[in-house]
């Protein structure tokens, strides 16, 4: 019997034996049960009807487990897993060395539940997307392991031609080629004073989450826009080196190729002081052509504009326009994996947490589907 259970039963004979004592009291005086003693042993009775409740749920409780061991009784026992914060203080106890925050597999016949970040990683990656919009802005896939990975990329479509009846149908099959996307490692170490690691009101994970989101965002960006860059074409240059005109963002608009537009995600991509220059532009009838969403994005003459702290500003030989369907950028990540040291930083009292990851990107069909604004 749980200790829940019995605690209950005690509360509720202590329960009886008022009502008793208040019915001997009025038996002794030869006497009827006064308003006052009524409502007592009405309140007692609510009483008695709650610890009945709860005592009829512990033993149903206590039954379901029962069951439940008989029923798991041959299988290993199952061991409660740590919670994130936890994993991290036992890390800067040096309980552990190591622990890799990856995705957690379940079985579900729900495709979109079938693989879900755990905790701490859904924290890292929420905030690493707000720093580099790639991760949000891109096709992203998430492994494991860090092998390279061969993405298909359709390079031409089937055609269709008429046929006379009874005439052969002409053949067609469209075209293919593949990225090749090669991981590399990509790491930081953050550096927390051990006063504050033993402070049990500091929040550890948070943190940590907000250090490792920043780091990994800003490395995401500057390596993916390193692969966009390399193989975007060059939709048109500027009239200046220091200065971009409305008409020069149409015109970059319109040489990617006509189907880009109408894709979900075509959009513009500038820096936020480039955002800046071009929110004092305006059109033929004075208006001004960005129009700020609050909450975003906002959009330069109907299309998305989405601000990337990778891209370059206004500067000769720069571009810091670009315009395309996004989701022709690939990435691929794997989860990350955190180490400890409390002996690298031991002079000054301080634990290391190293973070490691891989990463690669490619652009498929990037110089017809990205188009950069070259400054002269």
């Amino acid at each position: 019997m749980s200790e829940f259970i019995k605690t209950q039963e005690e509360v509720r004979a202590n329960l009886t034996m008022q009502i008793r004592e208040v019915l001997d009291a009025a038996e002794q005086d030869k006497r009827g049960i006064s308003q006052a003693e009524l409502e007592k042993i009405d309140r007692i009775e609510a009483d008695i009807t709650r610890a009945d409740e709860a005592l009829e749920v512990a033993r149903r409780n206590e039954e379901r487990a029962l069951e439940a061991a008989a029923a798991s009784r041959g299988f290993a026992p199952a061991v409660e897993a740590r919670s994130d914060v936890e994993v991290f203080r036992a890390m800067a106890r040096g309980e552990i060395r190591e622990h890799y925050f990856g995705t957690e597999q379940r079985a579900t016949l729900i495709p979109s539940a079938n693989t879900v970040p755990v905790s701490f990683l859904d924290r890292v990656y929420n905030l690493a997307r707000l720093v580099g919009p790639y991760l949000e802005t891109s096709e992203v896939f998430t492994r494991t392991s860090g092998e390279d990975l061969r993405i298909p990329v359709m390079t031409a479509y089937p055609t269709a031609a008429e046929s006379a009846a009874g005439s052969a149908i002409s053949e067609s099959e469209g075209t293919y080629s593949s990225l090749l996307i090669s991981l590399a490692k990509q790491g930081f170490i953050s550096k927390i004073s051990n006063e504050l690691l033993s402070d049990a009101g500091f929040p550890l994970e948070q943190n940590l989450a907000e250090q490792a989101g920043n780091a990994i965002g800003t490395r995401v960006n500057a390596v993916v826009h390193a692969a966009v860059t390399a193989v975007a074409g060059v939709g048109g240059t500027a009239g200046t080196a220091t200065a971009i005109t409305a008409d020069e963002l149409i015109d970059l608009q319109f040489s990617a190729d006509g189907l880009v537009r109408q894709l979900p995600s075509a959009a513009y991509m500038v820096n936020n002081s480039t955002l800046g220059a071009i929110r004092k532009l305006k059109n033929g009838d004075g208006t001004y052509i960005l129009d700020v969403v609050t909450g975003g994005p906002s959009t330069i003459l109907g299309i998305p504009v989405i601000v990337n702290p990778a891209l370059q500003s206004i500067a000769t030989g720069n571009k810091p326009v670009f315009f395309g369907a996004w989701d022709q950028v690939k990435i691929v990540q794997t989860g990350l994996s955190v180490a400890v040291s409390q002996d690298a930083y031991f002079a000054n009292d301080i634990t290391g947490f190293r973070y490691t990851y891989r990463l690669g990107a490619a652009v498929a069909n990037g110089s017809a589907h990205i188009k950069a604004l070259l400054m002269p």
